[in-house]
């Protein structure tokens, strides 16, 4: 797939648009997002990514539109994770819940920002070393296992803890003791600070960099083009802040999505490990030579994600249904200052 430098402008700039629509309607009245307007524009998110596909679909064939379908789903799946440590930032820091959209808002762009660079980085060093799908691989497999491990802890108790940019962040920067509405920056007795609100906005932004760990070579694993790449993660991404005012309240009744994801990342390792023995080029390998294995076309990888996605969500909605379960991980502790030890 040959992506021309003019579509790239017109795709960030489609992208930079949508944001900026969603900051004016949004936040030019500050208020509580409800359930019913978190509903609406997660339907207008998806349908905008569903309109890029076909897009895609029409201009460069149903191969692209197929994979970036796939990466956008498991984008989604696994950002839906990330939204139990959102949770808990956004109480550790005692955000006020009428400026939480503005955070994610905030944070989502500098993530996305982020996992730019580390998508341009994977692309070149998948075009110079293709061997390091082996690496991709293994390490998906690695993660599915812990994650599988992880099954039935919850997340209730756990607290916020740091991380080096955050510390580096208070040690450098005089931050106010408060919140200024939903002011960055202020200037108190004279003096020029940050306040709290700047500190989340980057806890965000951070904290979704580490999860991109798993994620973008995931989703190598389904795409190797970096143009399907970028846009699949922009999609998720900007979804992700409404879907964690939708379903934010409801998260521990997910109870199997560990398992899900778990699953999902299992199978693309192992997509990746195959695909890396069939293009092999490690001469201590089959003399450098590749080998005969299975191609799991990107149809069946769609087909994967779509059933463990399907059986995830209805398991658990019926477990959680029949023990009772409907536990809040919206309601943690909200007293004391951030955790600052190592991450």
């Amino acid at each position: 797939m040959i992506v021309p430098l003019w579509l790239w402008i017109a795709t960030l700039g489609g992208l930079a648009v949508l944001l900026a629509l969603d900051l004016v309607i949004v936040d030019r009245h500050p208020h509580v997002v409800k359930v019913g307007e978190a509903a609406r524009w997660v339907v207008f998110y998806i349908a905008c990514a569903l309109a890029f596909a076909g897009g895609l679909w029409w201009f460069a064939g149903s191969t692209p539109a197929s994979e970036f379908i796939a990466g956008y789903l498991t984008e989604y799946s696994l950002s839906v994770d990330n939204l139990f440590v959102f949770v808990i930032i956004m109480t550790t820091f005692a955000v006020p819940k009428i400026h939480q959209h503005r955070v994610l808002l905030v944070g989502v762009v500098l993530a996305l920002l982020m996992r730019g660079v580390f998508i341009g980085v994977g692309a070149v060093v998948i075009s110079h070393f293709s061997a390091v799908f082996y690496l991709f691989g293994a390490f998906l497999v690695y993660t599915a296992v812990q994650m599988a491990r992880s099954q039935g802890q919850s997340h209730d108790d756990e607290e916020y803890k740091e991380n080096l940019m955050i510390r580096l962040s208070r040690k450098v920067l005089p931050v106010t003791d408060d919140y200024h509405d939903a002011k960055s920056f202020v200037r108190h007795n004279g003096r020029r600070m940050v306040t709290p609100m700047l500190i989340v906005m980057i806890a965000i932004g951070t904290t979704d960099l580490l999860f991109a760990l798993d994620s973008i070579p995931a989703i190598f694993g389904l795409t190797k083009e970096p143009y399907l790449v970028f846009t699949a993660n922009a999609f998720a991404l900007m979804g992700l802040r409404q879907l964690y005012f939708l379903i934010g309240g409801l998260l521990d009744r997910l109870v199997y999505l560990p398992i899900g994801l778990s699953v999902l990342l299992g199978f693309i390792g192992l997509k990746l490990i195959l695909e890396a023995l069939h293009d092999n080029e490690l001469p201590f390998i089959n003399g450098g030579e590749g080998l005969p294995v299975w191609e799991i076309s990107t149809g069946t990888s769609l087909t994967v994600i779509g059933v463990v996605l399907v059986v995830t969500t209805v398991a658990s909605l019926i477990k959680t249904h029949v023990t009772g379960k409907a536990g809040s991980t919206g309601k943690p502790k909200t007293t004391g200052k951030p955790n600052t030890e190592a991450a």
